[in-house]
């Protein structure tokens, strides 16, 4: 990516995200003018995609959902394995960014392409046809206001011993210092960090893999920002809470 398109993005940041209209509007308003320069600056901050792929238990068959897919960059940390699913679909609010989702199927394999739909949805309300096998969220549940019901969501919509990961920046318990300056920096672009994500996962479901970690931060050389990865496991005491809210 230029260095005038890194500009221009950084641009949009330091404007901040939109304060007027609701949740949809502002991220329309806030993502349509990077939707083209996306992928390649966030390429350097959202650490951990491809770990999280790479470490996902879905497998032949399965059905997959991302929920806050975006531009549906993670599509190609999949590689072959998505010839082997029998379908993923890609749940997002943002009408510009699922415009840049749509030209990315439509590169692939008219086999791979056939599997995959794209879908204008809530991460909070968004219910596939059928159970699925696999939900994740790559950095889309700092960006949704009640993550709670997103997470919730994703879980009812899990077949049992279904799986749900995540990966997305972080506030490590022992880091109080550095946690209220990326609470307030992140806030500014409408993504609202939070310490409570990974214990609430613990609780709704059996954890198969957690990690904490620190990635770098684009033109800030030396800073490091907290994220965890986790995938956990539906089990019984999960699926018997999903039937009581059926």
């Amino acid at each position: 990516m230029s260095l005038g398109a890194d500009a221009r993005i950084l641009l949009h940041l330091l404007r901040g995200a939109p304060r007027r209209g609701d949740h949809v509007q502002r991220l329309q308003n806030f993502y349509a003018p990077q939707a083209q320069g996306y992928d390649a600056f966030r390429e350097r901050l959202l650490q951990g995609r491809r770990e999280l792929i790479e470490r996902l238990p879905a497998g032949i068959g399965e059905r997959v959902v991302e929920l806050g897919a975006g531009t549906g960059r993670n599509l190609e940390f999949f590689g072959d394995r998505l010839r082997r699913f029998a379908s993923v679909e890609l749940v997002d609010l943002c009408p510009p960014l699922l415009a840049m989702a749509k030209q990315r199927v439509d590169r692939l394999d008219a086999e791979i392409a056939c599997k995959i739909r794209l879908i204008e949805g809530d991460a909070t309300e968004f219910r596939p046809a059928h159970g699925v096998d696999c939900v994740y969220f790559s950095y889309a549940l700092t960006m949704i206001p009640d993550w709670r019901r997103a997470i919730d969501n994703a879980i009812d919509m899990l077949v049992p011993g279904g799986s749900l990961a995540v990966v997305d920046f972080h506030l490590p318990p022992d880091a109080w210092l550095s946690n209220g300056f990326w609470r307030r920096w992140f806030a500014h672009d409408g993504v609202w960090l939070s310490g409570a994500h990974l214990p609430y996962l613990r609780h709704r479901l059996d954890t198969v893999y957690c990690a904490q970690r620190y990635g770098v931060a684009p033109y800030l050389p030396g800073v490091k920002l907290p994220y965890y990865l986790f995938i956990g496991r539906k089990g019984v005491a999960a699926s018997n809470e999903a039937s009581r809210h059926d």
